[in-house]
């Protein structure tokens, strides 16, 4: 007799699908429960006990080979268990080269690597494919396995690639109940060979069960201790323990709608170097929505580098210390979240109050438990790995509807409010057209070195070979040293004249001019990371972006399609992001993740893009999230930090190589940008097209010291990367950049 309610038992070998396999094998199992654990996180000896209290294991994808030790970790000895021991198995991609390799096959590099590449998969619709049809299979590997003459592995399906010619598909054992498959059934575009064939194999494991008269342990609090939690996991943000008062948000809406962003900005002192500032700006469609905060000395500075035990404060000029305790900066900021909680805000704007700034790359690293590198021989990062201001009084324009928002969370403030709607309505509609007035001096950039870069780019295509990686996005960084102006006001804000040429030169839906002392951000992303509705049903939306080819008098809508959506290398590339974003939804919301939208064309200001919509909300078993689905936002948010789009995939592993082949910090860049409404709404955008600088006198009196700007720029690197036509492509990201500080060429790097 089989369990009503099977228990599934998945090896994570650090791969960044882990969980689309888990939300598959929901669908095709029904009431499956599903414990993961990573491959290392147990011996054998230590595993064997509780084997017994599953149905089946399910091996799942992972970077590296089968044959080393540490990429493969247990699964290598559950092939081997006595036959007393047994239960039924079920392996994909690094786990079928797994299987094969323990009973003698033999494990060959692919002379074409498959990447997020389509293949039709041929099979005898039997066993696994029993009832399949045809088979369109998504592939993540440079490896695979000859199994013919083997004395224990059957062949069940194979595909004939015109490169490789015939590569195995997947196999079966003829004695024991293991089953595998190289494609990846999870992938969003595999069809056919998905859900069908893990069905097939809950089948198979089934009968198996039954014929030698298995029957799985019923499940106890031990192994619950042991091996945890089942996913979907439960939230591991803790509600307040009695509910505060929501406090309701004073706001009014402005008369006219024909106001400048840059005059607005200017009407509240952005010109003056001393004070800090946040611009949060729509500059291009198709964004909406622009945020300026109206801070004032008193506006809470909240600062965090990664390996500190406490958080910097700053209002008023004074800075504090506040220890974290058994917290970690996560867990403070949502608690601290929890108790700024307000409603009755304009319904139709997505702001109003709450934190605005940056969060750094190496948070999202640490994040994952990447170690940085941080030994004081590389002290050329100083900025805060957070960087957020708490903004109680704010602008919000929505350049859609035509109508501007002066709001306020501070009770009772209906006095500011209505003094900022005259002000505002008392400003000038003549536009100033002219270019900003500028002092740039000789400037010094140091450009990266291409013989380095390109060397970068050969390495990282030979991790791609061996199996680390399926896609490595490579950076590098350009650095800027502007003499300072020799003005006599030296608290006029060089940084507001170059975002406003910024702007102009590349205007983005995703814009913002950050002066959050000492560091001061200028972007122009196109690119929003990740976005959260308020309560009720709070939706999570992320919005890759992979594939993109500049405007021309001769770039039409059909030729930019046949650029990107033609090309299998620009989609293989968006499609490993999907995937990997699909896997971090459904980490933290459970089933309810979909793609919206697939590699869809996008017209924007300056180019034409490929860009894909994933959406993940909790429903039905997995809202688990109760008094504190206010805070599901910013926990998705941690738990795809850093952006996928920029490290590639398996994004661990990916990190740890990219570590390794740029060594430096990256920052401020490529990690993100935006606010977390006191609603429980938030926007984050990719921190791209951008440049940051360190300023350590906050009151703008160093007359004689450079400005020293860093901008980022990189791509991903595929196997299908060509090193010079990557290097062009780096350099052109800078460009657009560039503008803003009058250097409108490259071709002196």
């Amino acid at each position: 007799m089989i369990a009503d309610s099977p228990k599934l038992l998945l090896i994570d070998s650090y791969d960044s699908f882990t969980h689309n396999l888990a939300a598959l094998c929901r669908q095709a199992i029904p009431n499956a429960s599903i414990n993961i654990i990573k491959n290392d996180d147990f011996k054998i000896e230590d595993l064997r006990p509780f084997l017994p209290y599953f149905s089946a294991i399910v091996i799942g994808p992972g970077p590296g080979s089968p044959d080393i030790a540490e990429d493969i970790g247990v699964v290598r000895d559950l092939w081997k268990l006595q036959d007393n021991e047994l239960l039924p198995i079920f392996g994909v991609c690094l786990g079928l080269q797994s299987l094969a390799i323990e009973h003698g096959a033999q494990l060959r590099r692919l002379g074409t690597v498959k990447h997020g590449l389509i293949s039709t998969v041929h099979h005898l619709a039997d066993d696994l494919f029993e009832n399949v049809g045809t088979v369109k299979a998504v592939r993540y590997h440079s490896l695979h396995v000859e199994v013919d003459g083997l004395d224990d592995i059957a062949e069940l399906a194979h595909t004939v690639d015109e490169e490789n010619g015939k590569v195995v598909m997947a196999i079966r054992h003829k004695h024991r109940p293991f089953w595998a498959v190289q494609y990846h059934p999870e992938s969003v575009c595999t069809e056919g060979g998905g859900v069908e064939v893990v069905a097939n194999f809950w089948r198979l494991a089934q009968a198996w069960s039954k014929e030698f008269g298995r029957r799985p342990a019923q499940w106890q609090h031990s192994p619950s201790c042991v091996i945890g939690k089942s996913w979907p996991y439960p939230s591991r943000i803790t509600p307040l323990s009695s509910p505060l008062e929501r406090p309701g948000v004073v706001y009014a809406a402005l008369k006219r709608s024909d106001v400048d962003i840059v005059d607005m900005c200017e009407a509240f002192n952005v010109s003056n170097n001393s004070t800090r500032f946040a611009l949060l700006e729509s500059a291009s469609h198709p964004g909406r929505y622009s945020i300026i905060g109206c801070l004032s000395d008193s506006t809470l500075q909240i600062q965090f580098r990664v390996g500190d035990t406490y958080v910097s404060l700053t209002r008023d000029g004074i800075t504090t210390l506040e220890g974290l305790g058994s917290l970690d900066i996560w867990q403070w900021l949502a608690k601290y979240m929890q108790t700024k909680s307000v409603s009755g805000g304009y319904p139709g704007i997505p702001f109003w109050g709450g934190l605005i700034g940056y969060l750094g790359y190496e948070l999202g690293v640490h994040s994952m438990h990447v170690p940085l590198r941080r030994d004081g021989t590389n002290p050329e990062n100083k900025h805060s790995d957070l960087n957020l201001l708490f903004v109680e009084r704010s602008v919000v324009v929505d350049q859609k509807a035509g109508q501007t928002f002066v709001q306020s969370i501070l009770p009772g403030d209906r006095a500011w409010v209505s003094e900022i709607v005259a002000k505002l309505e008392s400003l000038s509609t003549t536009k100033n057209t002219k270019d900003s007035s500028l002092y740039c001096g000789k400037m010094s950039i140091k450009f990266p070195d291409k013989e380095k870069y390109i060397f970068n780019i050969c390495k990282a295509k030979e991790h791609l070979y061996a199996g680390d990686s399926y896609e490595l996005c490579l950076t590098a960084q350009t650095r800027i040293s502007v003499p300072s102006s020799s003005a006599s006001d030296t608290r006029s804000s060089t940084s507001w004249e170059r975002y406003k040429r910024l702007r102009k030169a590349n205007p983005a839906p995703h814009s913002a001019y950050l002066r959050l002392h000492p560091t001061t951000l200028l972007s122009s992303s196109p690119e929003r990371f990740v976005s959260f509705s308020r309560l009720p049903g709070t939706v999570c939306q992320l919005r890759p972006i992979k594939g993109t080819i500049r405007k021309g008098p001769f770039v039409t809508r059909a030729v930019a399609e046949k650029a990107l959506v033609g090309n299998p290398k620009e989609v293989a590339e968006n499609l490993m992001i999907v995937d990997l974003i699909r896997h971090d939804l459904h980490g933290v919301v459970g089933e309810d993740v979909v793609v919206k939208q697939f590699c869809s064309l996008e017209e924007y200001e300056t180019v034409w893009q490929l860009v894909s919509v994933i959406e993940g909300k909790v429903t039905g078993d997995a809202a688990l999230f109760s008094g504190a689905e206010d805070q599901l936002g910013w926990q998705v948010l941690k738990e795809s930090l850093p952006p996928g789009s920029m490290t590639g995939a398996p994004k661990k592993r990916s990190v740890e190589i990219l570590q390794q082949l740029e060594g430096e910090e990256r920052g401020i860049y490529s990690g993100v940008f935006g606010y977390w409404c006191v609603s429980g709404a938030g926007d984050w955008s990719v921190t791209i097209r951008s440049c940051f600088k360190y300023e350590e006198d906050q009151d703008g009196d160093r007359l004689n010291a450079p400005e020293e700007w860093i901008i980022g720029a990189g791509g991903a690197i595929t196997a299908l990367s060509d090193p010079e036509s990557e290097w062009e492509e780096m350099v052109t990201k800078l460009q657009s950049v560039l503008r803003a500080f009058g250097a409108l060429s490259t071709d002196s790097i």
